[in-house]
């Protein structure tokens, strides 16, 4: 045998090794390909269309996706079929009837008021195909909230559904006075002020529009106003690019979802989950929606098997309420093989797995107004992404040190920001460059300025502040730490602490309020709290309080325990501190002070006695 066939023979052996050796001493290499080429591919494809003349937007994707296969079910809804040129149809009686009956114009902001539903879908799309961007409302809010979400995005039209009526009621007096034009997808409504557009829709063409009543658009012209509560205050709208809208919709794509995949949604639609990843994500696809008015934990498995969904959306409540039910010999039989969502925690998504079988966690991080973002696309549990060549390229991000106590970053002696070491928890920044804008929200400079943070590592440079706390490990593993800030996460959903602190302030007996969140035993995120000084000579009023929070919050953003102080600690600079008190949580035998929980069946806050406390931890006590 000469020379060459033993080099052959070596070259050929080292071959057949190199997927052992790699998996032994890079484990993760081929995992790391995969992504890194799929996300190259997306990036590729956001190039392109940005350069597109005219602009290809997620409307010109769908009207490609008609083409394609027109009868191909889009979205399945209680029993119904809808195709993709069902719904195209029906999107175009929208636009149609919208143009003539409001006159919208490309621009015109419009405010959607609807439950999760089919006419959900085509309503926004109609209102795409003439460029009118839609602001989500979230459909659980009222009253103050309510008006002020419909205010700061600067619609002139207000699109509700017939459901919501005496919502929209409650603050008709307001949008009379600002001259907004309201409609109800109704066919009939006797209120004054209350448009019914429903048969006008009915008897309007499903003809196509021209793309030239959108022919404006571009990559930066705002798509849609999401409301986020960030750190502080009132919900805020965001600002959703039309690149915001690719980004979001290529997530899909990254974690592995086809054309064949049946994607289930069970999220609102006004979240950025169920709307971009989701919703816009199955457009981007072309592949079925499975649509839902909201999430059943009993029906989750019936539907998967009925409808042969491949791939559910989560939020970390989500997972924990499927581990939660009883177990049953069929937990196993089912098709779905990818689930994408954030915020579960590690030992339910082991639970998860081993109970209900081999599913791909793609655990993401992302803000709907940030510029930053990880998923993780690896099998490990327990994190929200990886880094790797491409990570900065892409989001241009740093992990600096933080200051719990003061809630602000920590300064070198030339004012500048000190990033953290491997495995230390810092807060997340993301550099603002014309490729990871951070466009703010509307109405609200102030928040805007307040999300952004100069002098980070050089004089005069820009980040954009995520309010979040995360670390990552030697391996290159992101981690999700904590949120900072005025802001805690329940039932999936953001709960801004100042907004619910001015709505006890409401409450007759009530002096001052301090809102935070404190972690309760099984459970994902932090549950309300809140410590309140009582005025002069008053007794906390257990009904009252529950009466007003009742009317003015949705049950996820009110405070299930309160705790009365004679005087609420603040700092040097008058901010409510809320260290201690999150520590201390609402164990009645180490407060002294007088605690209540919020009993909802009995619609009043009772005294929290230790018995309480014990079912509360024990889980025999649903929150």
């Amino acid at each position: 045998m000469d020379i060459n066939m033993y080099l052959w023979i070596t070259v050929l052996a080292g071959l057949a090794l190199l997927p052992a050796l790699l998996k032994t001493f890079f484990p993760y290499f081929f995992q790391d390909c995969v992504y890194m080429y799929r996300a190259l591919g997306c990036g590729i494809r956001l190039n392109v269309y940005k350069r597109k003349t005219p602009f290809y937007s997620i409307v010109d994707c769908f009207l490609y996706a008609v083409k394609k296969h027109p009868r191909k079910a889009f979205i399945q809804f209680e029993g119904k079929t809808h195709s993709y040129e069902e719904v195209d149809k029906e999107s175009n009686k929208v636009a149609n009837a919208l143009r003539s009956e409001a006159g919208l114009r490309e621009g015109d902001t419009v405010a959607l008021f609807l439950g999760n539903e089919p006419r959900f879908v085509w309503t926004w799309l109609g209102l795409a195909k003439l460029g009118c961007p839609a602001a989500l409302l979230n459909f659980n809010i009222r009253s103050k909230s309510l008006l002020h979400c419909f205010s700061c995005c600067g619609a002139s039209v207000l699109i509700a559904a017939a459901e919501l009526r005496d919502a929209v009621e409650e603050i008709l007096p307001a949008l009379k006075e600002k001259g907004i034009t309201v409609y109800l997808l109704s066919d009939e409504c006797t209120t004054d002020g209350i448009q019914c557009i429903g048969q006008a829709i009915a008897k309007a063409s499903d003809t196509p529009l021209s793309p030239s009543l959108r022919s404006n658009i571009h990559i930066r012209t705002t798509a849609l106003y999401i409301y986020t509560s960030g750190t502080t205050g009132l919900p805020k709208a965001a600002y959703v690019t039309h690149e915001r809208v690719w980004a979001s919709s290529f997530i899909q794509g990254v974690c592995g979802v086809t054309s064949e995949d049946i994607f289930y949604i069970n999220l609102p639609l006004y979240h950025s989950a169920g709307f971009l990843i989701g919703l816009v994500g199955s457009i981007e696809r072309g592949n079925t929606v499975v649509l839902r008015r909201k999430f059943s934990a009993s029906q989750f498995w019936d539907d998967c098997r009925k409808h042969n969904i491949t791939v559910m959306q989560y939020i970390g409540e989500t997972l924990r309420y499927l581990c939660n039910m009883p177990k049953k010999a069929n937990d196993r039989d089912h098709k779905v093989r990818i689930a994408i969502g954030n915020g579960v925690r590690a030992d339910v998504w082991k639970e998860f797995l081993n109970r209900f079988g081999r599913i791909h966690v793609g655990e993401l991080y992302a803000a709907t107004e940030g510029n930053v973002g990880f998923i993780n696309y690896t099998d490990k549990v327990g994190v929200v992404g990886r880094i790797n060549i491409l990570s900065k390229v892409f989001f241009p991000f740093s992990i600096i040190k933080f200051d719990i106590e003061k809630e602000e970053p920590v300064r070198n002696a030339e004012g500048l920001c000190i990033p953290v070491g491997k495995d230390e928890v810092g807060l997340l920044v993301g550099k603002i460059t014309k490729h990871t804008p951070f466009v703010g929200y509307a109405g609200n400079e102030q928040q805007t300025e307040k999300k952004r943070l100069g002098d980070v590592f050089v004089k005069g440079d820009l980040y954009f502040n995520s309010g979040d706390l995360l670390r990552i490990d030697h391996e290159n593993f992101v981690y999700f730490h904590d949120r900072v800030g005025d802001t805690f996460r329940w039932k999936g959903e953001n709960v801004a602490t100042t907004e619910v602190a001015d709505i006890l302030m409401m409450v007759d007996c009530i002096e001052e309020a301090n809102v935070y969140g404190v972690k309760v035993e099984g459970h994902e995120g932090r549950i309300g709290m809140a410590a309140v000084k009582l005025k002069e000579g008053r007794e906390f009023d257990c009904v009252n309080t529950c009466s007003v929070l009742a009317n003015y919050l949705p049950v996820y953003a009110r405070p299930r325990f309160i705790r009365i102080q004679n005087s609420l600690e603040v700092t040097g600079t008058f901010k409510m501190k809320k260290v201690k008190l999150v520590e201390e949580g609402f164990d009645p035998t180490l407060i002294r002070d007088p605690l209540y929980f919020l009993d909802l069946p009995q619609k009043k806050y009772v005294p929290l006695s230790q018995e309480i406390h014990k079912s509360i931890v024990s889980q025999d006590i649903k929150l």
